[in-house]
């Protein structure tokens, strides 16, 4: 099927059909958001005189939805310009208008009345041959068909979106009776490739498969919290970033999501489920059905298992829920003898085996919750699903595990997992048992690069579908690998390219990685023909190792910080001045140092989610990895002929003294991060890896030559140094920053300035480069600098003093 999406009808602009919008938008699709009719005017309509006939009154529900939706935070879409691709309208003057999109994805209220009614309104419109799915998130797609013509039948299934459509991956395909084969691997392709997501086939049952699962997992929890007198705060703590899952963990989840959207998809479990082995388990215990009734449904009511209140000194304090006596109490802090002994375990991965020998109530829980889980998603294949690993992509694109609970089972070990089933009066699906007799030991295992699962009706391990377009590095790891030390593994990612993989803490720069990004372009330089900076933790790199400069400092062992200083410039200036290409594959947070790496390689191919930018002022100093040099040389290759290149010097001083950091990859190029022309944006995370190895290749195939060092950079001297200097002290008079934060205001100044020269001049990047490092060094003699440093290794947030 060689289908084309250049615009998308939704129907339904409530918070799900509004970000969907957006992320539609987000790719560059035109986007029609369509509501229903207000029926009555409000208060300031009648004030105004306006009529039902009057637009602004018949498009008011979906305006209305969509303002409030771009207005939220975290935001819908990746730039604010891009809202300008959705249209908006209502379902009675502008229906006809579907008839001019490649795709209509039905978002109303989860009613099978309303939705039929919609369909037979869009089937009066809808031209032949165009996709129209819905986002049901567990109605029978065949019942919503029912009616239908052929034509509509063909092209129609469930596209099931998670909220927030930006941030969430999953994207569930379900085929209705009648659904074409073509239309399921279009959508499948689409999902993965343009819109970023996770794409995942599920078969037509209650609640597909990621809310299947995920809502076992919480009334498993829900049911076991009275059972081992834990706390709301104990189970936070233990389903939380320790086992590899978001920081809101389990009961603050559900206060975001909303308590009644939990009940409604566990009611519609139990009730279309009763077959299901685990049934009475979806049964609401006690302490939900008083929430419900209280409307105690979380943050949006303003109260769930947590509530933010003002404390009498004027303070927010937020209160937990004591499940047994139904009433607020201060937080109780969670500690757990298991969880310390995983302290010194940075991969998640590696856990699971301490966590499920733990000796404390932690361990007890883990065993039964492990036990539970295993077993119920072992009897969910082939109801939900006939391959194994769907389940496990659908937990981790959908509710953010990291890994599925498959792979937990094979972390746990295959023998170790039947245990603690049998110990808990458990038993696995029948095919658990014919996997052991064939002498198997896992679900899954890495062939020649490749993740291969165990398929069941073949009793044999294959290949997972759709791999090709990605490079998995832990795949690749131990078979690639060139060199190694303990900041960084460089792979080979065949066709004369290189990867190098941070391996450090939050992926900071220090002397090891240092050294690796060095040994890296010498190898590359010797043996291959490119090289691509790029990992797949869940942060590129959080910038350098601050400890070690504070340390430094402390110690005032000035000439070694100098020294380090210009080792971590000469390594920057290195990624720029080297006889390959250097390609940067920045995601989620690149900050200070990693983005001063990005800064200078040749070309950046970074993920949409990415959150770049130069934080050095929250710590105390300014950019001094190159960063303050490279803004300096960016505003002078910005300059034009009669341009006031002061303004132009200015926006990219700003963008360092105030620290801004981009919400996305597209807002970087606003900052001056990125370069249009220059670098580009993937949308598939997944993809990354791959996207900046081919473009590695590309640039070295074209016939890529050492750069020659830059002696041309224009700087303005005094002009601008004194209307620096003047803003920042206007700044502390109006009490808008602190006398620290004028004084590193003002090197700053010193360094994008090119110093006190008495008139424009143009210089070298070494010139700059020795101004920024000798701002850096003497803002680290700063004992209130020091603070700041201090500050952020205890706390991980910045000081202001």
């Amino acid at each position: 099927m060689n289908k084309h999406i250049k615009k998308v009808a939704v129907i339904g602009s409530g918070i799900m059909g509004s970000g969907i919008a957006c992320h539609f938008a987000n790719i560059g699709v035109e986007v029609l958001l369509l509501d229903i009719v207000p029926g009555e005017l409000n208060e300031k309509e009648k004030s105004k005189g306006l009529t039902l006939k009057d637009k602004a009154v018949r498009n008011r529900i979906v305006n209305d939805s969509l303002g409030i939706a771009l207005k939220s935070k975290p935001s819908p879409i990746y730039h604010s310009k891009f809202a300008s691709r959705i249209t908006t309208g209502n379902l009675e003057d502008d229906i006809a208008k579907v008839g001019q999109v490649d795709w209509i994805i039905e978002v109303v209220v989860e009613r099978l009345d309303i939705k039929k009614n919609v369909f037979e309104k869009l089937e009066k419109h809808r031209s032949p041959g165009t996709l129209i799915t819905s986002n049901t998130s567990g109605i029978p797609i065949k019942f919503m068909s029912e009616g239908r013509s052929d034509d509509f039948q063909e092209h129609f299934c469930g596209t099931h979106f998670f909220n927030p459509a930006r941030y969430l991956k999953l994207f569930e395909i379900i085929p209705g009776p009648k659904t074409k084969q073509s239309v399921l691997d279009f959508l499948n392709n689409y999902g993965e490739k343009f819109l970023g997501k996770t794409s995942v086939v599920a078969k037509d049952t209650p609640a597909f498969i990621g809310n299947r699962i995920g809502i076992f997992s919480i009334q498993s929890l829900f049911h076991m919290v009275k059972d081992l007198g834990l706390t709301v705060e104990e189970v936070d703590k233990l389903t939380g970033p320790v086992i590899g899952r978001p920081k809101s963990a389990t009961f603050r989840t559900v206060d975001v999501v909303g308590l009644d959207t939990l009940v409604h998809v566990a009611n519609g479990i139990y009730e279309n489920c009763r077959d299901d082995e685990q049934h009475e388990l979806f049964k609401l215990p006690e302490f939900i059905q008083t929430m419900s009734e209280n409307k105690w449904l979380g943050s949006k009511t303003g109260q769930g298992f947590y509530k933010k209140v003002k404390a009498s000194d004027g303070k927010s304090e937020i209160l937990s829920l004591d499940l047994d006596t139904m009433d607020y109490r201060a937080k109780k802090r969670a500690n757990f003898a298991t969880l310390e002994n995983t302290k010194p375990i940075d991969k998640v991965i590696d856990r699971f085996k301490v966590l499920v020998d733990g000796k404390d109530k932690a361990g007890i829980f883990y065993r039964k919750s492990f036990a539970a889980l295993f077993a119920y998603v072992s009897h969910r294949i082939p109801e939900i699903t006939d391959e194994l690993y769907k389940i496990d992509d659908a937990m981790k694109a959908g509710f953010g595990w990291e890994h599925g609970p498959f792979q937990i089972w094979d972390a746990i070990g295959f023998e170790k997992g039947l245990k603690i089933m049998e110990d808990e009066g458990l038993n696995p699906a029948a095919w658990v048992k014919e996997l052991k007799d064939s002498g198997s030991s896992s679900f899954y295992t890495v062939k020649d690069g490749a993740t291969c699962f165990y398929d069941i009706p073949q009793k044999t391990m294959v290949k997972v579908p759709g791999q090709d377009a990605f490079i998995i590095l832990d795949n690749i790891r131990k078979s690639n690998e060139v060199f190694k030390n303990s900041g960084v593994v460089i792979e080979d990612l065949g066709d004369g390219i290189l990867n190098v993989e941070f391996q450090s803490k939050m992926n900071t720069i220090g002397g090891d990685v240092l050294a690796g990004l060095n040994k890296a372009v010498d190898l590359a330089e010797k043996d291959f023909q490119g090289l691509v900076i790029g990992n797949q933790a869940a942060n590129f790199s959080v910038g350098a190792n601050i400890g070690m400069i504070f340390m430094m400092a402390v110690e005032q062992e000035y000439d070694e910080l100098n020294m380090a200083i210009k080792y971590f410039q000469d390594t920057m200036m290195r990624m720029r001045y080297s006889s390959i290409p250097t390609v940067s594959a920045p995601h989620g947070m690149c900050l200070g140092g990693g983005c001063e790496l990005s800064l200078h390689a040749d070309k950046v191919v970074a993920a949409a989610e990415t959150y770049i930018g130069l934080v050095e002022f929250g710590v105390g100093v300014i950019p001094g990895g190159g960063g303050s040099k490279e803004m300096a040389l960016r505003a002078s290759d910005t300059f034009r002929k009669n341009d006031v290149e002061l303004n132009v010097l200015q926006e990219y001083f700003l963008t360092i003294g105030m620290a801004k950091v981009s919400t996305s990859a597209y807002e970087a190029y606003d900052l001056g991060i990125l370069q249009k022309g220059k670098d580009i944006i993937v949308v598939n995370k997944d993809r990354q890896i791959a996207t900046a190895k081919s473009h590695a290749k590309l640039l070295a195939e074209a016939g890529y030559t050492q750069p020659v060092k830059r002696n041309d950079v224009k700087v303005l001297g005094k002009q601008a140094l004194g209307m620096f200097l003047v803003g920042t002290d206007s700044m502390e008079a109006g009490h808008y920053i602190s006398e620290h934060d004028k004084k590193i205001a003002d090197k700053l100044a010193y360094v994008m300035a090119g110093g006190d020269l008495s008139e424009a001049s143009l210089v070298t990047e070494q010139y700059l480069l020795d101004l920024e490092r000798e701002a850096f060094l003497s803002l680290c003699t700063e004992r209130k600098t020091l603070e700041r440093i201090q500050h952020m290794l205890k706390t991980g947030k910045p000081l202001r003093n």
